[in-house]
């Protein structure tokens, strides 16, 4: 099939593997309009669709005929593993040998010099690699005492093991094959049953003769629509604007706030790939059934959110970082959080550093063994430090009751400002990759970023936090204080337990920095 993709790619000069990843994700669209015409009373034939369409984008389009069969290797594994062994050690097994085949692959990825161009099997194989891993999770879920678990656990447990058919399609559910979303496997049995859709308030604004409700089409190509944005304005701009024209000799011979400035416009620039890959795969997934999130309270509209991976307008626009890492790569947040993060924290205390920095590098090695990688989880452990100690010392001072309270929109301007400016500056070695690169780059831009960030930590810890929590109290907007049962108090005003329970496990995203904001997949 190379035939047809040779020309438009000479056209567009891009590489001929780039087109093909390009219409598999638009083929996905039509596929998605037929995977809904499946009876969901037949799910057997279902999952034989999202195998049979893996096979065709993996051979006659892709022809990447050797990563099929290894992503078959590990589903083989899990799904064996997962069923014979019952004991608590079964989701490391599980995990430690997807992982490990994950990073084999991104060795010999990094030993042949394959560019980001380059369609291979570790693009898929990050995607299942979360998928395998829940899954594993969920089913050692299943066999625990319903009382250990917290509310997300208890929703995404399997009690039932299901068939191979059932897990092959889920493995190879093909919106998300190739460069996700990733969904887990308690969200593809409700997508291939519609379970969701059956429920009383859902089927009350079905129309006639409909089982999905209104809105998935509309919304689907209004993705579609803002993926193709994304992808013309990379294909346009991001060959004359990105990190890498940093590096040009002419580029440091300007003035360092022109460097500065000029600078900060390459990160949405190289971010739009990115924006455009998610969104694209976002809009095909809706058209599946997937990301249905119930009717607006005001307009009564469905609300198609579930499969977004990105919020494109809070990264671009943050009131804050936390916002911003929020906001990225949303789907590969969870996974960390619920299969890295709350696995690995000592039950009944609170996660220390530890945990997170376990966290970041489990996600430097999923995406692979660059050094421009470990550099940007280096630099993003030192912003997550840092933004959350502004947060917590600084945003109260501008909150009512106080006086600066009126400075609240110069506050969040400002916070908006460096948000951007530092995630561009630690998101730079990710793209670069090389140590080399990196650290020319941070030269050229005379390590603001690193004296933004470790000046901030330095200022915090050398008196600069106590001296703004006494200014807090002066003020009258200090938090409350513990109570001597070692109540506090949570994210909603109320009180809670002081070790990390089920009910705070929203909060442990903030400290565990669980995002690669900084970091896009490869």
């Amino acid at each position: 099939m190379d035939a047809l993709f040779e020309p438009l790619a000479s056209a567009l000069g891009a590489s001929v593997d780039q087109i093909k990843l390009i219409f598999c994700l638009l083929v996905a669209y039509p596929l998605g309009s037929l995977f809904v015409r499946v009876p969901s009373s037949k799910p057997a034939l279902r999952h034989l669709f999202n195998v049979s369409v893996a096979v065709i984008f993996f051979f006659p389009v892709l022809k990447i005929y050797s990563a099929f069969f290894q992503l078959l290797a590990s589903i083989l594994a899990t799904y064996y593993i997962a069923k014979y062994d019952k004991s608590k050690q079964m989701p490391w097994r599980v995990f430690f040998i997807v992982m490990g085949h994950l990073t084999v692959n991104h060795i010999i990825r990094a030993l042949n010099n394959q560019s980001y161009e380059t369609v291979e099997v570790t693009g898929p194989q990050m995607v299942l690699t979360m998928k395998l891993t829940t899954f594993a999770w969920n089913v050692y879920d299943g066999r625990r005492p319903s009382d250990e678990l917290d509310k997300w656990q208890s929703s995404k447990r399997i009690t039932t093991y299901p068939s191979l058919l059932s897990f092959l399609g889920y493995s190879f559910y093909f919106p998300g094959l190739l460069v996700g979303p990733y969904l887990d496997f308690a969200e593809y049995t409700e997508l291939v049953h519609e379970s969701v859709f059956k429920q009383p308030d859902v089927k009350s604004q079905h129309k006639s003769g409909r089982m999905l409700p209104p809105g998935r089409k509309r919304a689907a190509y209004m993705k579609m629509i803002m993926g193709l944005a994304y992808l013309g304005a990379f294909v346009v701009l991001g060959g004359s604007w990105n990190f890498s024209t940093a590096l040009k000799p002419e580029f440091a011979k300007m003035s360092f706030i022109r460097r500065f400035l000029l600078f900060q416009t390459y990160g949405p620039l190289e971010r739009s790939k990115y924006y455009a890959i998610w969104t694209l795969t976002e809009g095909a997934s809706i058209l599946t059934g997937l990301g249905f999130t119930g009717f607006s309270a005001s307009t009564k509209q469905p609300q198609w959110n579930g499969a977004a991976n990105v919020i494109v307008s809070q990264i671009e626009l943050p009131s804050n970082f936390k916002v911003l890492l929020d906001s990225w790569n949303m789907k590969t947040n969870v996974w960390l959080r619920e299969c890295v993060y709350k696995r690995v924290a000592p039950k009944g205390k609170k996660p220390g550093n530890r945990v997170t920095a376990i966290t970041f590098f489990t996600s430097a090695l999923w995406h692979g063994i660059a050094a421009g990688y470990y550099l940007a989880f280096f630099m993003g452990a030192l912003i997550t430090s840092s933004a959350r100690l502004a947060r917590q010392s600084l945003r109260p001072l501008f909150l009512a009751p106080s006086p600066y309270a009126n400075l609240k929109p110069l506050y969040d301007f400002l916070a908006t400002l460096t948000s951007l400016a530092i995630l561009n500056y630690a998101a730079a070695p990710f793209i670069l990759s090389t140590w080399s690169d990196s650290i020319k780059l941070y030269r050229v831009l005379g390590w603001y970023g690193h004296g933004v960030v470790v000046g901030a930590l330095v200022v915090f810890y050398l008196g600069g936090l106590r001296w703004l929590k006494g200014v807090q109290r002066s003020l009258g907007v200090a938090p409350a204080a513990t109570t001597g049962g070692g109540a506090k108090q949570n994210g909603n005003g109320k009180a809670g337990s002081g070790a990390s329970t089920p009910i705070e496990e929203k909060n442990m995203v903030v400290p565990a920095a669980l995002d690669n904001l900084i970091a896009p997949p490869s």
